[in-house]
């Protein structure tokens, strides 16, 4: 069969990824239970309701704790499964360059994950409508959740080119967000020093996403988000060239 790719490769590799990844049973049942449990999670367990404060502050909190399962469900597939079925060094061999194909697949995934936290927009419109909330917040905490999916993604991403297995993908995947997620607090409990608890904590990602919570668009946590992003699909595309060329 001879494959062809379009004008704009990139294009076309996102296409497909997305194409694939919404005929999955992982990707379907990914948002479904993110609604779910974010939802229940908001109202029920953390009883928004009974609260005297208007704010959707506990509601994003829930986010990156449902990410660190699902980003990694939803990016094992994308590089293991190729390899695993053989498919990668078909990929590898094309007239595309492999960043175009790591950006593509990072996009597919990504895909998904936005559509998740655009889902959760009836919800915040619903909520809001209860109180005076402040929207420059809750402007803060999309952008911010949008920027941290974004790193997860990229991170899941490059983790999955490491294995040819999908749960050791998967596994990897939740392993390095909880590394990122929580390294910061963690440090901090073992009584390590200072310094070292300041270098872990610049590197963590739950760090950065507090600020854009309370509402506060830093540029320095912008740009950290991009950073880490774009660190994790330049590895991503190094491994890939190594492996080609090997």
């Amino acid at each position: 069969m001879k494959l062809a790719f379009p004008s704009n490769p990139l294009f076309s590799v996102w296409r497909k990824e997305t194409r694939s990844a919404f005929n999955s049973p992982v990707a379907v049942g990914s948002i479904l239970f993110f609604l779910l449990f974010t939802g229940i999670w908001f109202l029920w367990v953390n009883q928004f309701l009974a609260q005297q404060t208007a704010s959707l502050r506990g509601y994003f909190a829930t986010f990156p704790i449902a990410f660190t399962i699902l980003i990694p469900a939803i990016t094992m597939r994308t590089w293991a499964e190729e390899r695993k079925l053989g498919s990668q060094e078909l990929l590898l061999t094309l007239p595309v360059r492999t960043g175009v194909l790591v950006v593509g697949k990072f996009l597919g995934a990504f895909t998904i994950v936005l559509a998740m936290i655009a889902l959760t927009l009836p919800m915040s419109w619903l909520v809001s409508s209860l109180g005076k909330f402040e929207f420059g917040e809750i402007l803060g905490e999309y952008v911010g959740i949008v920027l941290l999916a974004a790193a997860a993604v990229a991170l899941g991403v490059f983790l999955s080119s490491l294995t040819t297995n999908t749960i050791s993908a998967f596994l990897l995947g939740v392993s390095g967000l909880l590394i990122f997620a929580v390294g910061g607090s963690l440090v901090a409990v073992l009584g390590l020093p200072s310094t070292v608890v300041d270098s872990v904590r610049f590197f963590s990602l739950d760090g950065r996403y507090a600020s854009f919570q309370r509402g506060i668009l830093d540029s320095k946590d912008f740009l950290y988000f991009l950073w880490f992003a774009a660190l994790f699909l330049y590895l991503n595309t190094k491994v890939l060239v190594l492996r080609k060329w090997r």
